[in-house]
């Protein structure tokens, strides 16, 4: 059964945030709702990105609604971060239809959804169970697509606020031994894109932070730590910055670190030289 939903800190329930004053015949930007302190639901809260999500946006003076699969963790996020909780696995059904209805029950609407859920796995391909394919499918895509389908109407009708996904570089260039966890962040990157389009004038915005490495539990959680010299790991702050200045200045794309935009151009550009260099170097 999923845990019963919680409030910590001072994150009450409010009516719908007056427009900015802005000068007469200047308009917003896409998702200009949230470049100031508002209200926003972040998953995969319980630890990692999503909790350094969920304190940066705090300290900035964010109303929030977390939620995470740990009801314990979550717990501790929260008290740190005077945010609602609601314990869930995104997984269950219709779990996607009770976050929203309690986020907005919680804090009336929602300027920003920050999608920081996700599961990881390392290996040979052909060696990875059914069972550990599908969660990284489910986790990392389809209840990434789930929420946003339930949160984007009521952006859409107020006609503001921005979504922002947590991808990976894997999902921008591939890596060996995590072909599916790459195909599910490339498959996040795609979204963001085409919804992009999609959501062209009507006030909503959507942004993409590509991480690298994080140092966060996830290896240990996936079962085999990272191995590699480089790219070296990151403090998890450093992608909530990301997620921050994403929302704050309304940008498409936010690689973390910023070089790590090169080889995914490089890709781009010359894929057989890339190609040739990653079996090279991997």
């Amino acid at each position: 059964m999923p845990h019963a939903p919680s409030r910590a800190g001072t994150a009450g329930s409010s009516g719908a945030r007056p427009p900015a004053l802005l000068p007469d015949g200047v308009r917003e930007p896409p998702g200009a709702a949230a470049q100031r302190p508002g209200t926003a639901l972040v998953t995969g809260a319980s630890s990692g990105i999503g909790a350094a999500v969920a304190r940066r946006l705090s300290a900035e003076g964010w109303r929030l609604v977390l939620s995470g699969r740990d009801a314990g963790r979550l717990a501790e996020t929260a008290a740190h971060a005077a945010a609602a909780v609601f314990p869930e696995d995104l997984t269950r059904p219709a779990a996607e239809r009770r976050l929203t209805r309690f986020a907005l029950d919680e804090v009336g609407h929602l300027d920003l959804l920050v999608a920081c859920a996700g599961v990881g796995w390392a290996g040979d391909f052909t060696t990875m169970t059914r069972r550990s394919f599908d969660e990284v499918m489910e986790v990392n895509l389809l209840t990434t697509l789930r929420l946003v389908r339930q949160v984007l109407p009521h952006m859409v009708e107020a006609g503001s606020g921005r979504v922002v996904l947590v991808g990976s570089l894997a999902g921008a260039v591939g890596v060996r031994g995590e072909a599916v966890y790459s195909a599910s962040k490339a498959a996040v990157a795609v979204f963001a894109d085409a919804l992009r389009y999609e959501l062209r004038g009507t006030g909503v915005g959507v942004s993409l932070v590509v991480p690298g490495v994080v140092d966060t539990p996830f290896f240990e959680r996936r079962g085999t730590p990272y191995a590699r010299t480089r790219p070296r790991p990151v403090p998890p702050e450093r992608v909530a910055d990301a997620v921050w200045r994403a929302a704050v200045r309304g940008r498409d794309e936010v690689y973390v670190p910023a070089w790590l935009r090169l080889p995914a151009r490089v890709r781009g550009v010359a894929p057989g030289l890339y190609r040739r260099l990653a079996a090279t170097f991997g």
